[in-house]
């Protein structure tokens, strides 16, 4: 690896002279009146190109630096391990093969090399120290026991006492439901005829366009279609685990294949059929196989969906002040039969992992920003804007919104111009799209409260529209945590369990198998008749069983038991 001459080493005389001098002289743009522009390849970006808005301009201001985004799709992780430089930032989206490979091929830097850490990441050495020490165990064959450290894990917690808050929230309009009567809503076969009773009172969008009940997008599909997978996560809490969907309450396995003893299908294929019946009525948005987050995005902010298993496509995206002063809003309203699985907060870190590349010219600079993505100012800039601009702290350190700040929070296109930055907020988001600490974390520079606005006292005292107030009038609730809370839920606890590595032919079984299941689920759903999605889904299991599904079904099923074992030492069961 390349290393750096570390400040220590300069002449002694100079160091006393300097006083303050830090251990950590990254070199970039701040100290050389340059701007250095840094690759940062993200497996979990969407965004491809410099950076842009008002992070970048904090980013400029506090380092020197702009960040040249570089998405993996199209075979560009292939492409850079091929070419041995990965970039200066590398953010994965998995702790499993690919990530190990790159440290096996000597890819990644050693935060321990020259004192790095120590030096440049003070803040992590302190306060992440059982992330840091999650990582130093997650290695390829033979170098489990060395001293390096490649990185941590996203969403770290302060704490493991509490869980996180409820992401799996099945937001849907409101203020359609109350027009409709509040009708129970017990099942799939409800939520089939609710959404089909929203389309009559409410065919078109704010544009004049249809309106669906969903509308999916294949990008973030991994080996099973994303969504599709994530339904039934949020309706049996079960959890996502190789070729299936894990019970983290008991350690049953469901293979995403797999029947019911009756005949019936099991929670991936029943997702699977669900939309399929909306797609038959057609409540499923007709381009969805070919959406991208920004496209279906656009689509759920003009009002185009009537739902979303999940908060951040759901009623972040739809509840902007315009549509609340318009009355309309998205809330929560989950299935009475449904448990919805809900995380422990880990302070082991979850499995997307911050690292840099051993080829960098800049390694104390990228530690540094790092670093300083890990500060209670970072993790809050990088999440809400610009401190003193669109939030801040009040005299007793509670944290509120400014108006700007709550506009933005609302509507994430509110423009930045009336505070001197290009574009919208949402431009200014940071597009490498991984997060440090866990929203539902404690911030340690307020008055006791979390990083997730959701629970800042100032948010909560009054409801946000006259739909919000109903809301909390049907349910006898102030927030949608204490909606989740008190409906039910599946808790799956943080371990310092870490999937399984796959050799290259398991890999290239895994490949071929996962695409195969993701090409038949997108044809079932888009079936016209019953009967068309039963064939298809008998041709998507005798093909997957062609290819070399038990043999994968096989390795799930050990890193179930793995993964239960883990659960197990806990005490918890």
């Amino acid at each position: 690896m390349k290393k750096f001459k570390k400040v220590a080493a300069l002449a002694l005389v100079g160091v006393l002279a300097a006083g303050l001098l830090s251990g950590c002289s990254a070199g970039g743009g701040k100290k050389s009146g340059k701007t250095v522009t840094l690759t940062v390849f993200s497996q979990l970006a969407n965004f491809s190109g410099i950076q842009q808005g008002w992070s970048a301009d904090i980013l400029k201001e506090k380092f020197g630096v702009e960040l040249n985004i570089v998405p993996d799709l199209n075979g560009m992780l292939q492409t850079r391990m091929e070419a041995g430089d990965l970039g200066d930032i590398v953010i994965w989206g998995s702790d499993g093969t690919q990530y190990t490979n790159a440290i096996a091929a000597g890819l990644l830097y050693d935060w321990n090399e020259d004192d790095l850490l120590a030096d440049c990441g003070p803040y992590i050495q302190e306060h992440m120290a059982a992330a840091l020490e999650k990582n130093s165990h997650i290695k390829p064959e033979g170098m489990e026991d060395d001293e390096t450290v490649y990185g941590f894990g996203h969403a770290v917690a302060t704490s493991s006492e509490d869980h996180q808050s409820f992401f799996y929230t099945w937001d849907v309009r409101w203020d359609l439901y109350k027009q409709l009567g509040y009708p129970t809503v017990k099942n799939y076969d409800d939520m089939l005829k609710l959404f089909k009773d929203m389309k009559d009172i409410c065919p078109t969008d704010d544009n004049g366009n249809p309106t669906y009940a969903v509308s999916i997008w294949p990008d973030w599909d991994g080996d099973m279609v994303m969504y599709v997978k994530s339904t039934a996560t949020a309706y049996y809490g079960y959890d996502e685990l190789g070729l299936g969907l894990y019970d983290p309450s008991t350690g049953d396995y469901y293979d995403c294949l797999g029947k019911n003893a009756d005949g019936s299908y099991g929670p991936y294929l029943e997702s699977l059929q669900f939309y399929n019946k909306l797609y038959q009525a057609g409540l499923v948005d007709p381009d969805s196989m070919t959406n991208t987050w920004d496209k279906m995005s656009e689509k759920a902010s003009a009002g185009g969906t009537f739902s979303s298993i999940f908060n951040y496509s759901g009623r972040a995206l739809y509840n902007t002040d315009d549509h609340m002063a318009a009355g309309k809003m998205m809330c929560s309203l989950t299935p009475e039969d449904a448990t919805p699985i809900v995380y422990g907060m880990d302070v082991y870190g979850g499995n997307r992992i911050f690292s840099i590349g051993a080829k960098t010219q800049y390694p104390e600079l990228c530690m540094e920003i790092i670093n300083y993505l890990c500060t209670p100012e970072g993790r809050m800039v990088m999440e809400y804007g610009p401190q003193g601009v669109t939030w801040d702290y009040d005299e007793e350190g509670n944290t509120y919104f400014t108006e700007l700040g709550n506009k933005c929070h609302n509507d994430i296109n509110t423009s930045m111009a009336e505070a001197g930055y290009q574009g919208s907020f949402h431009d200014g988001q940071p597009q490498w799209n991984n997060i440090t600490w866990a929203l539902d974390a404690l911030n340690p520079d307020s008055n006791g409260e979390r990083y997730n606005s959701d629970y800042w006292a100032s948010n909560n005292v009054t409801a946000k529209c006259d739909v919000e107030q109903d809301w909390r009038d049907f349910t006898g609730c102030l927030t949608t945590d204490e909606y989740m809370e008190k409906g039910g839920y599946r808790l799956a606890p943080a371990t310092t369990f870490v999937g399984g590595k796959r050799d290259d032919d398991m890999q290239t079984k895994w490949d071929q198998t996962t695409e195969c299941i993701r090409t038949y689920s997108w044809n079932a759903l888009y079936a016209n008749s019953d009967e068309e999605f039963d064939s298809i889904v008998e041709e998507m299991i005798a093909k997957a069983n062609s290819y070399y599904y038990k043999e994968c079904l096989d390795w799930s099923l050990e890193e179930a038991a793995r993964r239960h074992e883990a659960e197990l030492a806990l005490g918890g069961k």
